[in-house]
């Protein structure tokens, strides 16, 4: 199926352009920070936290649409690979989910490669997530409705974080949002092959990526940093795991969501036709407005799930 005449008017601005992974690292920033879309969501109350963890203080930014009531959280981690983008990357993603699904969402600046290298992002996610589920009520949340999310990277993350917990007696996660996770390392399923040249991520950008997040080979299976390779996928929380059609990564991830419900879990999954790799988190696609509100109704009814007192 072709782009939607929206997503191929950012395919046509870019199709001039060099791939992520010939801009080099400074270029692909540079590149990256472009995203930092004007802000057209309005929320109560917007402001950046220190979050304290065993590697040093981070940054994140809060999301509270009624600083009055004590709601949900979603922690979320944006895309870019593990080494570009930052708090702007999602900020009007985080708005739109804060606003919808009626939940503070955190929006975590961690660290990034190759400064900072596997296992320090997933460090940076975890450590935030159990900061969380001790401390959030101090930022307005609810501790005991803890949701994991992300794009791309982040969603890596999220998943990551999720299994993490699983087996280290907690935190304890309500759900999962999983915008286009890369699961495992440069698996040649048919979209790796059919959309390798396509906009905004081809194959030789991922696997630029891989190379800087990770510090060797053996990091390629450590299920931190690919989650499918994960002993096993049971008991993790529901999953809502969406997916764009012209993506090297589509089958990636949807094979990650079949294999999380074929091991037990509560997953919907959903492929958005017309649109590419990153398009989440671009407000001006209505695909992305789509998503969100799916998303965030996911995320909604997952809440209204209160765990047993």
């Amino acid at each position: 199926m072709p782009l939607d005449p929206d997503a191929q008017a950012i395919a046509d601005a870019v199709s001039q352009m060099p791939a992520l992974h010939e801009m080099g690292l400074d270029g692909a920033r540079e590149f990256t920070a472009l995203a930092d879309f004007p802000a057209e969501t309005e929320i109560a109350d917007v402001h950046e936290i220190t979050v304290p963890t065993p590697g040093g203080n981070l940054t994140a930014r809060l999301y509270h649409p009624n600083p009055h009531a004590l709601l949900p959280i979603l922690l979320y981690m944006h895309g870019g690979g593990w080494a570009t983008g930052g708090l702007w990357t999602a900020d009007e993603t985080c708005r739109k989910l804060a606003a919808q699904a009626s939940c503070v969402v955190v929006n975590l600046d961690y660290r990034l490669a190759p400064e900072h290298k596997f296992p320090v992002p997933f460090e940076d996610a975890y450590n935030t997530a159990l900061w969380l589920s001790e401390h959030g009520a101090e930022i307005g949340g609810d501790p005991t409705r803890l949701a994991l999310g992300g794009d791309s990277a982040g969603a890596t993350l999220s998943a990551a974080v999720a299994v993490h917990a699983r087996d280290n007696d907690g935190p304890a996660i309500t759900a999962l949002l999983l915008a286009y996770p890369a699961t495992e390392y440069a698996v040649e399923r048919p979209s790796w092959i059919e959309n390798a040249d396509a906009p905004m991520l081809c194959t030789k950008d991922v696997l630029w990526f891989w190379d800087i997040y990770l510090r060797d080979d053996a990091d390629r299976t450590d299920p931190r940093a690919t989650p499918s390779n994960s002993e096993s996928l049971a008991g993790l929380p529901p999953a809502f795991v969406l997916t764009a059609e012209t993506d090297p990564l589509r089958d990636d991830a949807e094979s990650f969501g079949a294999a999380l419900q074929d091991a037990g879990n509560h997953v919907v999954a959903k492929r958005y036709p017309g649109v590419f790799h990153g398009f989440f988190t671009m407000p001006m696609l209505t695909r992305s407005k789509t998503a969100i509100a799916d998303a965030a109704r996911f995320l909604s009814r997952r809440f209204a799930q209160r765990p047993p007192v």
